[in-house]
């Protein structure tokens, strides 16, 4: 199984969910929220083999970008995995919308040319997110948890880009449009726990295989060969990261 977009330091017993991760092989992003934090979880999760530890930038911590951008740059070398970075027009994140657009310019910018994989946040900023990753010359990125304009979808995928879809995508009607609107080839899954609940409980990794299941139905698919297309389009993309 693949976790595109796992927030494995914002559960309780992170460790365990890592171990559990290993042990059952499945390969993990596990998203930051600003370098501290990746700086933070650095050296606990070094020698693991399936989980890899992304470099955020997240748009809903933007007041503390300015300080924190040191160590971007800092830690850039120390992974290919970029996320969670990105933009957030919604209500929560529209106050900082001008900080944002900067901090995403320099991001953008310290990227262009390297083969880093990005895990982006677009909500109600999709078409700018779209936008400037085509200006800076972007060419490995993931819509995660995509909740915006569906005729926008085919732009993102002409560009070459890819979507990681959850759990609760699956379970409500417009996660589902926004599901059957993306090409299975342009498809990842992800948890994005400990932030939705399966069974009153914080999602976990392994529960990507409900979403194997949900698709196995939709598309009349072998659940099992819905592993293995999910898998091939990882390896596709992270082919490039060589």
């Amino acid at each position: 199984m693949i976790d595109t977009h796992c927030h494995i330091d914002l559960y309780s017993n992170p460790l365990q969910i890592a171990q559990e991760c290993e042990k059952l092989g499945i390969i993990t992003i596990a998203m930051t929220n600003l370098p501290s934090h990746f700086e933070m979880g650095y050296s606990h999760l070094q020698s693991f083999r399936k989980v890899r530890l992304a470099l955020g930038m997240h748009p809903l911590h933007a007041e503390a970008h300015d300080r924190e951008f040191p160590g971007f740059i800092r830690n850039l070398s120390r992974t290919s995995y970029i996320g969670e970075i990105g933009l957030d027009f919604s209500k929560e994140g529209i106050a900082t919308k001008d900080v944002q657009l900067a901090i995403f310019n320099r991001v953008l910018l310290e990227l262009r040319g390297k083969k880093k994989l990005l895990s982006l946040h677009s909500r109600k900023a999709e078409k700018e997110t779209l936008g400037y990753l085509k200006s800076f010359d972007i060419k490995l990125a993931i819509f995660h948890w995509y909740s915006g304009p569906l005729d926008l979808i085919n732009d993102i995928v002409e560009a070459g880009y890819y979507f990681s879809i959850n759990t609760a995508m699956i379970k409500s009607k417009a996660g589902q449009d926004v599901i059957s609107k993306i090409p299975l080839a342009n498809i990842l899954t992800e948890s994005d726990g400990p932030f939705i609940a399966v069974n009153g409980a914080p999602v976990k990794p392994t529960d990507i295989k409900l979403i194997h299941e949900y698709l196995s139905g939709k598309n009349n698919i072998p659940a099992n060969d819905i592993e293995v297309l999910i898998h091939n389009n990882f390896k596709r993309i992270i082919s490039n990261l060589k």
